[in-house]
């Protein structure tokens, strides 16, 4: 039997994995008593004892649960920001070209961020195909439900005195900053990074990410894209939809519990939407953490996965 540690499994993340986990007669979790889940003696040893351990737990933080899984045989899955673009780790999205097969001999392992799935499922094969070049501009929105912010914005959204304005959209990270461009440019491959417009709203999760081209900056047609959509995603967690809307609108929600995602193209000739919908829960966070899990541990990819 596998023995799992989560290292973090009071956040939002790590108490998902935890209850896709508990139920799994093929998984024994590694669990620490409240009194001691922040010690470092106690870290260590639940590292030694575990086959596979995910962490759940802000970047500094990360950073030192990987020195404390030193001299382990732990396979690492690091869900937080810290080492997506680290040298030695291998960034979690098998669903790349060449990506699964390393991901199966790795032992550190980047849990891609929410925003960063949904935009580089869509970018990433037309760069690889040269549909588009290295240094197109572009422009990308994200919604995404609010148990994207974590413990604290849940609450905030879930106080029955909450601030009118959490009623409507909100746009943030407005100084073109966010923590998830670095892997976006790094793993597409992109020369400059895209005008990036994140906006958190009143649903609890979800995710639709749209990255917006031009015909003059696609070096084929849309037909063409469409087709790269098709062949290039086989995993029964990633799929291109021909008709991905409901009556002329696209809900942000449609994925929402789930762990697969969904790609498809709008627009018409002249202006062309790019759009993945999912969980930013699921494929968005803990689902990818476990389908990178089962696939190091040579299981189904969809295994304790919801699509």
């Amino acid at each position: 039997m596998t023995k799992v540690f989560i290292d973090g499994s009071s956040g939002t993340t790590g108490l998902r994995i935890h209850e896709r986990l508990c139920t799994r007669k093929d998984i024994e979790l590694v669990t620490l008593e409240e009194a001691v889940r922040k010690d470092p003696g106690t870290r260590q040893e639940a590292f030694r004892q575990a086959d596979v351990a995910f962490l759940c737990l802000p970047d500094a933080a990360a950073i030192e649960a990987v020195e404390l899984a030193k001299g382990s045989d732990t396979v690492i899955i690091d869900t937080s920001t810290a080492h997506r673009t680290a040298a030695g780790w291998e960034y979690g999205m098998p669903e790349l070209t060449g990506r699964r097969e390393r991901i199966a001999r790795a032992k550190f392992i980047a849990n891609p961020g929410c925003h960063a799935s949904g935009f580089i499922a869509l970018v990433a094969p037309l760069v690889e195909k040269g549909l588009l070049a290295k240094d197109t501009q572009l422009t990308c929105f994200s919604l995404t439900g609010y148990s994207g912010g974590g413990k604290n914005m849940i609450a905030e959204y879930e106080d029955p005195q909450r601030s009118p304005l959490l009623k409507a959209p909100r746009q943030y990270a407005l100084g073109q900053a966010h923590k998830h461009l670095k892997e976006m440019n790094a793993i597409c491959g992109l020369e400059q990074s895209p005008v990036f417009c994140p906006i958190v709203a009143d649903f609890y999760s979800g995710m639709e990410v749209t990255v917006s081209v031009f015909k003059k900056d696609l070096k084929g047609t849309v037909e063409d894209v469409r087709r790269i959509y098709g062949t290039y995603y086989t995993s029964p967690l990633i799929r291109y939809t021909e008709a991905a809307d409901e009556k002329g609108f696209m809900s942000a929600a449609a994925f929402s519990g789930r762990d697969d995602m969904e790609v498809t193209v709008t627009g018409n000739e002249e202006r062309i939407l790019l759009v993945s919908r999912f969980d930013n829960l699921g494929k968005g966070a803990s689902g990818a953490a476990i389908q990178n899990m089962n696939i190091v541990l040579g299981l189904p990819e969809t295994t304790g996965l919801e699509i």
